[in-house]
């Protein structure tokens, strides 16, 4: 993949264009293959962006870590915090830190506009640090909340700054693979933490632990993000153009900054005009972009994918397999899911790869539907079950990293300029996203965990 110049937005054409457009720099490919430098190749190297890239992914672990934190110990916390058997409460440990989540989306855009990419990276692991230790140390229902609500702010705050920052600083040629990262790290997130909280049944309080456990990597990208580089064209939009130019130096090597360079500028000149008013983003030409942003993470959220993460160890039990290792199943088939969608990304392409991932959920759901039926016997539990990890597997193909990393890439830049890539971005895209998870997932979680205490006291 390639950059096209002379577009208000980075466009994706075929890698096999690039020898033939004048526009991109082609240096003499030599024996070491390395991009930037003395030994560049065709194109930026992807080896230089890729430490930087790990580090923001940490918020993306973070983020699954917590989502998935509460699965396992959630009957353990309820009775060492005395709240066992309600039901409200149970749903409500689970879910507030969706709310936190929402309330961390609305600032995110302007965050990250206002202080910078890396700061907004170090200031929404604060809210998961301090969270983490109230949630590993309260001895009540309230502080248990309290805690879960600081975390959820930092979940709302970071992974959409992680999107857009990948996206900056990624070579053309890998953004995709290096956009599934963030997939991948919130699969490898939730994995931990199912792994994390298998002990929690033979060792007393270990639920303490799995909190403990997450302000690690939450402290480790707060001292990491001082060694990475900041976004360029933030840096070139605050008219800081030198340090721009170093860091698309670090980022691309000493023979591709020129080229950088001229299309930031290329694309700052096609953004400039009057701004952007927030109803404008309903008609004319902007709509049909907010429109896709707006729908594939509504579809994303109205999936039921947190549902499936939440009360997963629920489900299992209810059809007589072990919690634990269906869990860790579970998480194995959401991280094979991602792993695929890296390598296909810039192959098949976003479009395939969502229509395929929609498709396949469709049919797991029918599969969960047969199963329901308790006449076909053993055969329901396998239905059920395979159901469940089909439906996982085909959520990490496209509808899981597709939205995230394809927002960035079809959004122009005038939209996403100061107070209007919050407008957009995370107003419109990622907070219909979470209001659904938060309103319909939020009340869904409780009527789910409503109706398994219900079927397990055989109410009906």
């Amino acid at each position: 993949m390639r950059w096209k110049l002379g577009t208000a937005a980075y466009k994706r054409v075929p890698s096999r264009d690039a020898a033939m457009d004048p526009d991109l720099e082609t240096p003499e490919k030599t024996p070491d293959g390395g991009g930037g430098g003395a030994g560049a190749g065709a194109g930026p190297s992807w080896r230089r962006s890729l430490p930087h890239v790990c580090v923001a992914t940490v918020t993306s672990f973070l983020f699954g870590y917590h989502t998935g934190v509460v699965n396992e110990p959630l009957e353990s916390i309820s009775a060492d915090l005395g709240f066992a058997g309600n039901t409200l409460a149970e749903g409500l440990v689970v879910s507030i830190c969706l709310g936190g989540a929402f309330v961390g989306c609305l600032f995110s855009g302007s965050v990250a506009d206002g202080i910078g990419r890396r700061r907004a990276f170090q200031l929404s692991t604060l809210p998961m640090i301090v969270g983490a230790a109230l949630s590993a140390l309260t001895n009540s229902l309230e502080g248990m909340l309290f805690g879960r609500l600081l975390v959820g702010a930092g979940m709302g705050l970071g992974p959409p700054v992680a999107s857009l920052y990948i996206t900056e600083v990624s070579p053309p040629s890998v953004r995709g693979m290096y956009g599934s990262f963030v997939q991948i790290a919130t699969c490898l997130g939730i994995l931990f933490s199912l792994l994390v909280g298998t002990p929690v049944k033979d060792i007393d309080r270990w639920w303490r632990v799995c909190f403990w456990v997450s302000a690690v990597p939450a402290v480790l990208q707060a001292i990491a993000m001082e060694f990475c580089v900041e976004s360029p064209q933030w840096l070139y939009k605050c008219g800081r153009t030198n340090e721009a130019e170093m860091q698309f130096e670090k980022l691309l090597g000493p023979l591709h900054v020129k080229s950088a360079m001229a299309e930031l500028s290329r694309s700052e000149r096609g953004d400039d005009g009057e701004s952007v008013k927030f109803s404008e983003l309903f008609y004319g030409r902007h709509f049909n972009v907010v429109f896709i942003g707006t729908t594939l993470f509504a579809l994303q959220q109205l999936s039921g994918i947190n549902s499936v993460f939440y009360f997963s160890s629920t489900v299992f039990r209810s059809v007589g397999v072990p919690s634990s290792l269906a869990n860790i199943c579970m998480g194995i088939a959401n991280l094979l899911g991602s792993i695929i969608a890296m390598l296909l990304m810039d192959k098949l392409g976003r479009k395939m790869l969502l229509v395929g991932s929609f498709f396949f959920m469709a049919f797991s759901m029918g599969l969960q539907a047969i199963g329901a039926n308790r006449h076909l016997g053993s055969a329901s539990v396998y239905l059920s079950v395979g159901g469940i990890l089909l439906f996982v597997l085909a959520f990490s193909l496209g509808a899981g990293p597709v939205p995230g990393l394809l927002l960035p890439e079809i959004f122009p830049n005038k939209i996403r300029a100061p107070k209007l890539w919050l407008c957009v971005c995370q107003c419109i895209g990622v907070s219909t996203s979470s209001s659904v998870c938060y309103s319909c997932g939020f009340w869904s979680n409780l009527v789910h965990r409503f109706c398994t205490r219900c079927s397990r006291q055989r109410v009906w």
